[in-house]
């Protein structure tokens, strides 16, 4: 029987887990589970996982530690989560991965593959198997949310790897829209200025820009982030909004140099 409760998933980025700060899954998860979903946690850490699913307040909560890029993972992962409530409502697909600053005549095809797989792939596989539920389950429909970038948009200097899969997020995002339409089921693309889940010291010191000067950036607190992502939820799935842009006021993206 379907939980009475909505039920999301929502692909945690182990990269940040050790920063300075929570995460954007992490707080997104927190932020769910007090808006009253159920939540589905999923990242390669189990430690780590355990940690956030404390720190949601709900009852509904299931981890599920494992690989994104492994498609009997994901598919089992679905199928665990579908039989544990009875319903999938959101997915968001926010773990990720982003190489070092590299030029590229410097990229490595081995470090590039590695990026496609956990940016791209990793979503695909989610996106594939939660449409499958959508389609079926009743009533039909749900929502995804992909963690774009503004780099989908305009890229950093030395970042093809990671700007490259953003951008192949765009494509993602709006063949789930169209082809998921006569199903109830949408998707948004979610695109993040600085935020202070990841090394705000980075920001705060100095980021190469495309003229080559390095200044400070501004970031913004990571619950804006979260804030953002419980309203797209709350959103019935015949309303979709197809990208958001979120990020600091100051922070040099229009107009970019």
């Amino acid at each position: 029987m379907a939980s009475a409760k909505k039920t999301a998933i929502i692909t945690v980025c182990d990269n940040f887990f050790d920063k300075l700060k929570i995460g954007i899954g992490q707080a997104s998860a927190i932020a769910l589970s007090k808006a009253g979903w159920n939540v589905v946690l999923i990242a390669r850490r189990e430690d780590k996982l355990k940690e956030t699913e404390n720190q949601c307040p709900g009852e509904g909560k299931l981890v599920l530690p494992g690989d994104v890029t492994n498609e009997e993972f994901v598919q089992n992962s679905f199928q665990q989560a579908f039989s544990t409530f009875g319903r999938i409502d959101l997915v968001f697909n926010n773990a990720g991965t982003g190489p070092p600053p590299t030029p590229i005549e410097d990229m490595t095809l081995e470090t590039f593959r590695q990026t496609l797989d956990v940016n791209v792939v990793g979503p695909f596989l989610c996106t594939r198997e939660a449409v499958k539920i959508f389609k079926r389950q009743e009533p039909n429909g749900g929502r995804i949310i992909n963690n774009g970038s503004i780099s989908a948009h305009v890229p950093r200097p030395h970042m093809v790897a990671y700007a490259t899969t953003k951008h192949a997020t765009t494509g993602l995002t709006k063949c789930t829209v169209l082809d998921g339409r006569k199903y109830n089921v949408t998707a948004t693309q979610l695109d993040v200025g600085n935020t202070s889940s990841v090394l705000t010291s980075t920001f705060s010191a100095g980021t190469l820009q495309a003229d080559g000067r390095v200044m400070p950036e501004p970031v913004m607190d990571v619950e804006d982030v979260a804030n953002t992502v419980v309203y797209i939820a709350s959103l019935p799935n015949s309303t979709t909004m197809l990208e958001v842009t979120v990020l600091p006021t100051q922070m040099p993206f229009v107009g970019r140099g």
